[in-house]
C-alpha cells in the first residue's frame, strides 16, 4: 500500500523525501501511517521499476536533497494498484479500502465502478461475517464480543453507504 502512496502524492508535484512524508501524513494520517523508515525501500523500489524519477539538486545552503518525480509508467502503475484486489483480512480492510476510495479520482469512470462493486462486495462479506457471528448462541453470552461485533457491522454498514453514495455519483458525473 506504501507504493500506491508515494505515487498518489507524487501525482500533484515533486517532493522530496521528507516532502512525500509529510505529504502522506497530511492526506492519509487517518488511514495509516507509514513509517519515514518504510518510505527508503519503497521508493528504491519504485525507481528501478521505472515508476518515479530521482533528481538530485544542491540547496543554497549547500545541502544535497532528491527529489521524487512520477513517470508516466508510474501513472499506470498507481491505476493498476488502485485497481488491484484486496486482501480478504478484515483487520486490513477498512484502512486498505479508504485509502484506494481516497484515490479513486485517478481512475476513469468504469475504472471507479469496478472499485467501489469490489470493496462494496468484500464490506457486505464482512458485515455479514460479524452479524453472523453476532447471532450466535455463544456470542449472546459474551458482552464484550457482543459490543464489537455489532460496532463492526455497523462500520462496514456505514461503509457500504458510502460507497453507494460514490456510486450514485459515479453515475451522474462519471
Amino acid at each position: 500500500m506504501i507504493e500506491l502512496l508515494i505515487l498518489y502524492v507524487l501525482t500533484r508535484r515533486e517532493f522530496t523525501m521528507y516532502g512525500i512524508s509529510k505529504e502522506i501524513e497530511g492526506r492519509f494520517d487517518v488511514y495509516t501511517r507509514p513509517s519515514f523508515g518504510a518510505l527508503k525501500p519503497a521508493l528504491r523500489k519504485l525507481i528501478s521499476g521505472g515508476f518515479i524519477d530521482a533528481r538530485k539538486s544542491m540547496s543554497e545552503g549547500g545541502k544535497l536533497s532528491v527529489y521524487y518525480s512520477i513517470t508516466n509508467d508510474g501513472e499506470k502503475e498507481l491505476k493498476k494498484l488502485i485497481k488491484k484486489e484486496l486482501s480478504t483480512n478484515p483487520v486490513q480492510f477498512i484502512a486498505n479500502a479508504k485509502i484506494k476510495l481516497s484515490a479513486a479520482d485517478k481512475l476513469n469512470k468504469e475504472e471507479r465502478a469496478e472499485l467501489f462493486l469490489h470493496l462494496k462486495t468484500l464490506a457486505i462479506s464482512f458485515k455479514n461475517s460479524a452479524e453472523n457471528i453476532l447471532n450466535d448462541e455463544y456470542t449472546e453470552k459474551n458482552f464484550y464480543q457482543k459490543i464489537l461485533l455489532d460496532n463492526s457491522s455497523v462500520v462496514y454498514s456505514n461503509l457500504i453507504k458510502v460507497i453507494e453514495g460514490f456510486e450514485k455519483d459515479n453515475e451522474r458525473n462519471g
